[in-house]
């Protein structure tokens, strides 16, 4: 069985996000809530002996100081600056990011149900949760929120963290919001009550074809397994015999969550990870008999923002030879923290131990050279050339070689710098050209779908979509005007290259308003490279 183990261990990457060029579809949807379990309560007052020379300085500063200083503000540069000394991973957190943080992994949070956004600064419905709170009161998609409890928002510039404070608050309170919907110039005021919203960790689960499934997972959270499981059993009644586990872009989460979904995988009694550090003895988690899919073909999919919890499982799967890593090399962060947390709301996640996987390896990598650089290491891996080589290049040029361990099976494999794949799949960027970064980055895609085709079209079926809907030469040179009109051009060639993977991110981006996330990931999974070879590897046998 596996060890009672303390809820606030967090293995959240928490890492500075890399803009690569191809490297992420789509909007970046607002939603409600945001970026952990309340871990050891440690208030102030208890902060005695050596705390009280930092806490007499912060005095003597503030009552002495020749101008107005904000004190906690300087609190915060004194603790930032005590934790830089330590690990890239050890952070404090104010209370607004704490919270956040802790509703995101927790799956849950106060809130109407929705997801927006922000079109020539108007907040768009984007989404309502069905039997939401939203959905209760009549709010539709495609509607535009004017205000918010009275409040004017648009063409005020305000932000998406702004909204969310605003339409978050106390269960059963109510809050009113002014929309305008189409095909009326009237303003509707809508009362909401706010409620619990329930979020899954899993982003999409459906069948690739007659006996292949495919489930992602954006992040290790307190309902992730519950929620892995109820997508396991849907995919299982449609006759899944094969399964690809899509953990690219997730950075981490909860330790329990990362070994529970392992033991999915795993047999009885097998070894997960185990858990070490200067005051923490070491802890084994070892799988259980009451594994979902403890048999059948396994294909994993990470990349370089595959971080921390996801590198757990891969690491688990690869070192025990049950199924098949494709993708990139993983993050490398093998450390993991416990979260403390203060009266005011804010909280320390501090590193208390190191994660081994099963054949002994840690897949951290080095920060000897400051944090900046470790952050920075992620985006060099593009202009190093490393995400478009060949895996053995990767091997040859990446890969510190002397640290060989072996699978069960006997293979090799590296430790440090992440988990390379047993497949590498490198980056294809033939049509990521800058015409395709600069509208991308100035969100021109996004507002000619929500501006120019949403209201257009009512598609009602999803596949009748996917095998029909394109993208019009009309719809093409609207969007090369588009850009032309903010200083965005480009020549022939350069259009040519980006027309393929523009029209699909449109479709994508179409197929996620009408459909959800499972219309978004079938459009974008029907050209993935990574994706394609990943069923060779299950066609081959695994």
């Amino acid at each position: 069985m596996r060890p009672q183990t303390k809820n606030n261990l967090i293995i959240a990457a928490c890492y500075t996000a890399v803009f690569i060029v191809g490297m992420v579809f789509g909007p970046k949807f607002s939603k409600e809530n945001h970026t952990t379990k309340n871990g050891t309560f440690l208030p102030f007052t208890t902060l005695t002996g050596r705390s009280e020379k930092v806490d007499k300085v912060l005095q003597i500063i503030d009552n002495n100081y020749v101008d107005a200083v904000a004190i906690d503000t300087l609190q915060n540069t004194a603790i930032q600056g005590i934790l830089k000394q330590l690990d890239p991973h050890s952070s404090y957190l104010p209370p607004s990011d704490a919270r956040l943080m802790k509703e995101d992994l927790d799956g849950n949070f106060n809130g109407i149900g929705i997801e927006y956004y922000l079109l020539n600064d108007t907040l768009l419905v984007t989404v309502v949760k069905p039997n939401g709170p939203a959905d209760k009161a009549g709010l539709k998609r495609g509607d535009k929120i004017i205000r918010i409890g009275g409040k004017n928002i648009a063409g005020t510039g305000v932000t998406a963290n702004a909204i969310a404070d605003m339409v978050r608050g106390a269960r059963g309170s109510t809050i009113v919001l002014s929309v305008k919907r189409a095909g009326s110039s009237a303003l509707k005021d809508i009362s909401v009550s706010r409620d619990r919203i329930i979020v899954s960790s899993i982003d999409v689960a459906y069948m690739l074809n007659h006996d292949t499934g495919y489930i992602k997972i954006s992040k290790f959270g307190s309902q992730t397994d519950a929620d892995f499981s109820e997508a396991l059993e849907g995919l299982l009644k449609q006759h899944m015999n094969s399964l690809v586990l899509d953990l690219r872009g997730n950075g981490g989460g909860y330790l329990n969550a990362a070994t529970a979904l392992a033991d999915q995988f795993l047999p009885d009694r097998k070894l997960i990870v185990y858990t070490m550090g200067k005051h923490e003895p070491r802890v084994d988690y070892y799988a259980t008999a009451r594994g979902e899919f403890e048999k059948g073909n396994l294909v994993i999919l990470i990349d370089e923002n595959t971080a921390s919890a996801s590198e757990i499982v891969a690491g688990a799967i690869q070192d025990l030879d049950r199924g098949t890593i494709v993708g990139r090399r993983s993050f490398g962060k093998g450390l993991v923290q416990e979260q403390f947390d203060f009266g005011d709301g804010s909280a320390l996640n501090l590193t208390v131990a190191r994660y081994y996987t099963p054949s002994g390896r840690s897949i951290q990598r080095s920060y000897k050279d400051g944090r900046d650089a470790y952050f920075q290491e992620i985006g060099n891996r593009f202009k190093s050339g490393e995400m478009t080589s060949t895996g053995q290049h990767v091997l040859d040029s990446f890969i510190n070689k002397t640290r060989i361990y072996r699978t069960s099976a006997g293979r090799k494999i590296y430790a440090g710098g992440g988990i390379m794949p047993d497949v590498y799949v490198p980056v294809d960027t033939s049509g990521f050209t800058g015409f395709y970064y600069d509208i991308s980055l100035r969100g021109l895609l996004n507002d000619f779908v929500f501006s120019n085709i949403c209201p257009k079209i009512n598609p009602q079926n999803l596949d009748t979509f996917l095998k029909t809907y394109q993208v019009s030469d009309k719809q093409w040179q609207q969007i090369i005007a588009l850009a032309k009109a903010d200083q965005i051009t480009a020549g022939p060639e350069e259009l040519k290259r980006s027309r393929q993977v523009i029209s699909t991110e449109l479709k994508a981006l179409v197929a996620r308003y009408f459909f959800g996330d499972e219309g978004y990931y079938r459009v974008l999974n029907a050209n993935d490279n990574v994706l394609a070879r990943s069923l060779e590897v299950l066609k081959k046998g695994n």
